[in-house]
């Protein structure tokens, strides 16, 4: 038997309404909360000179709320209702808190500290370093330096006695790293080569910048760079030089100055730049792209995976409709989430990005497989096929070694994709697995700390990052004993290359972007100055050395040389320039010139470089103040006010190379 109930109609209508009405009282309490926050913007400058104030850390009081101003001093931070303060701070400057009132925009101008940073504590992720620490009064201060010596929370405690005998102490409390793993890959120096024995000095170019951001972010968290994150010419090849493009058909040209050492006036600067041609964007070829995700449980946190989604999407903005994108994710295994669909179709690409989560373990290696696969399945000839490695490099299934990446890259890039590397995270950073990828697979590094510098990356720098317009890019000196009594080429110690290696085309050197600018300094000894970098060896018993006869009356201290294969090219060319014994003085050279000299001045200071001699935090700002120019991207301030922080933090270390 089947039971029927009909419904009164009244009844019907009446539980229509309270549907109804339920629908909209759910609707309002969902607006009444949404409208409970508000966003706050504003700038950050300097009171002393209204620069604009780059990573001042940005805290709404009462809450976990945080935010920090980007390279052009400009920030945002969304607070609720109940939040009635911001605070201000960064290294070098006065705290400040601002009461919120009914405005939405907040400018701030943070005044230079008079204290005086007598005594620093600093967590390196692990065990502190303790140093002639003095227990605060207030009991809160009191369980958060306890939790910083114990370990337990990375932070600085900022000392101060320059106001009277009392002990004034700051803290500051980073977010806690799960411990610090990070790895980097260990180098010597380049030191003086005398060009008798070794008249030839050959490298790959590299347009790398991953070093200077991954350092930024140490210092801006209060603590210094370990020595071996501080690769010197990656610092300087951060910043774009304002040379002059090739005037013919060649991709690439090249420029030289030279003047005197800043650190040591007695020795000579050689600086040797190249610039690649501008391409506009609409006559760029179309690209195959296959975006390589990292989606295991390490990229949890909102300065990873969050932060490469927002990437991505700055990316894809950016991209025509004749390109494709492809986007392979991997964690405990790789999977492909979108085959290669057209950028015209952006919403749906950006939808599958939005659904990106952490979990799991990390096989990289089948990630990176699986890549190459999808990116020649799709392969566009005469295209730019490419694929967008984004990852902190903490693989930890399958083939995980630095030399397992290099091998499988090295098998990977006959196929003609090229690979370029994003770096993200913090504490579990594998920076030399990522280096050895971007190098191996004729791709850049890039280090990604936060929005600002992944628009540097995708927007401002766009063609630079991902158009090679130059491959195979090599340089090799010949410095004439006549005049060099000794030279050394500060950086570039992972990119040595054989003085063979620069004629065989089957050796790979570097690649260069539409628009790139490369800069490479060398030290000279001029011949006659006493200098206790040169020294001589005893006669050889078993054999006589051959005297090799010096071309005199010659005015030229060195030949530079370089080549490159365009994209498609399988044979280099060649180009030549000699470089004149003319010493301008170093007021008198460019711009450029010497910024270049104070970022490489601020590298060897951070590296406590044996050759960094006279080098000064006082002579670089200085110098770099003077040399800033028209900044329109606010990059060469941000790095001035790097380097006061990075002094501020070595006047309280013992060396800047030996801090954890």
């Amino acid at each position: 038997m089947e039971l029927f109930i009909m419904m009164h109609p009244q009844a019907k209508f009446n539980n229509m309404k309270r549907n109804i009405y339920l629908i909209m009282l759910f609707l309002s309490l969902a607006g009444f909360r949404n409208s409970s926050n508000r966003n706050i913007t504003g700038t950050v400058y300097s009171k002393e000179d209204n620069r604009p104030l780059s990573h001042v850390n940005i805290f709404a009081e009462g809450s976990t709320v945080q935010t920090s101003t980007d390279q052009n001093g400009r920030y945002s931070i969304s607070v609720a209702e109940g939040v009635k303060s911001l605070r201000f701070s960064v290294i070098g400057y006065q705290q400040q808190v601002i009461k919120l009132g009914k405005t939405k925009k907040i400018d701030v101008w943070l005044k230079q500290s008079d204290q005086s940073l007598t005594e620093l504590v600093v967590t390196g992720y692990g065990s502190p370093l303790k140093r002639n620490y003095q227990q605060p009064g207030p009991q809160r201060e009191q369980l958060s330096v306890n939790q910083i010596l114990a370990g337990k929370v990375p932070g600085v405690i900022k000392s101060d006695r320059s106001r009277g005998t009392q002990l004034r102490e700051e803290v500051l409390i980073f977010p806690p790293y799960p411990g610090n793993t990070e790895s980097y890959k260990g180098f010597v120096e380049n030191a003086f080569l005398n060009p008798g024995s070794t008249p030839l000095s050959t490298f790959a170019i590299d347009v790398d910048a991953a070093s200077y951001s991954n350092a930024r972010r140490m210092i801006n968290r209060g603590t210094l760079p370990t020595k071996d994150a501080i690769r010197i010419e990656e610092m300087i090849n951060y910043f774009h030089y304002d040379m002059p493009a090739p005037p013919n058909e060649d991709p690439v040209a090249i420029h030289t100055e030279l003047s005197a050492a800043p650190w040591n006036t007695q020795h000579r600067l050689l600086r040797i730049g190249l610039k690649a041609k501008s391409v506009k964007t609409e006559k760029l070829p179309p690209s195959n792209f296959v975006f390589l995700i990292d989606v295991s449980g390490s990229m949890e946190g909102s300065n990873r995976l969050p932060l490469v989604k927002s990437s991505m999407k700055l990316l894809i903005d950016q991209l025509r409709d004749q390109d494709h994108v492809a986007i392979v994710t991997y964690a405990g295994a790789a999977g492909l989430q979108l085959p290669s669909t057209s950028a015209a179709q952006k919403m749906k690409i950006r939808d599958v990005i939005d659904n990106l989560g952490a979990g799991g373990s990390t096989a990289g290696a089948a990630g990176i497989r699986l890549a190459y696969q999808v990116a020649r399945q799709n392969f566009i000839k005469g295209g730019n096929n490419r694929i967008i490695l984004a990852s902190d490099g903490d693989f930890n299934v399958g083939a995980t070694s630095d030399q397992d990446m290099e091998s499988l890259i090295v098998n990977e890039r006959k196929s003609g994709v090229s690979l370029s590397v994003l770096g993200f995270g913090m504490g579990n950073y594998k920076d030399s697995k990522m280096e050895t990828l971007a190098d191996k697979g004729h791709g850049n590094y890039a280090y990604i700390d936060n929005i600002a510098e992944a628009r540097k990356a995708m927007v401002t720098e766009f063609g630079a990052t991902l158009f090679t317009v130059a491959k195979d890019v090599k340089i090799q000196v010949e410095f004439n004993p006549g005049k060099v009594q000794a030279y050394r080429l500060i950086g570039y110690e992972n990119r040595l290359m054989e003085k063979e290696d620069f004629n065989d085309d089957q050796k790979i050197g570097g690649d260069m972007g539409v628009g790139h600018t490369v800069t490479a300094l060398y030290e000279i000894i001029p011949a006659g100055v006493k200098d206790s970098y040169t020294t001589s060896v005893d006669p050889l018993k078993y054999q006589s050395v051959k005297e090799t006869k010096v071309k005199s009356g010659s005015q030229e201290m060195a030949t530079v040389k370089f080549r490159f294969k365009t994209p498609e090219g399988s044979k280099s060319k060649m180009t030549q320039v000699a470089v004149v014994d003319k010493n301008t003085a170093l007021s008198k050279t460019s711009a450029d010139f010497r910024f270049a000299t104070s970022v490489a001045e601020l590298g060897m200071l951070l590296r406590d470089s044996e050759y960094k001699q006279n080098a000064s935090f006082d002579n670089l700002i200085n110098r770099a103040k003077a040399a800033k120019g028209a900044d329109e991207e606010g990059y060469r301030a941000e790095f001035i006010n790097l380097a006061q922080s990075a002094k501020l933090l070595s006047n309280n270390s013992a060396s800047a190379g030996d801090t954890k």
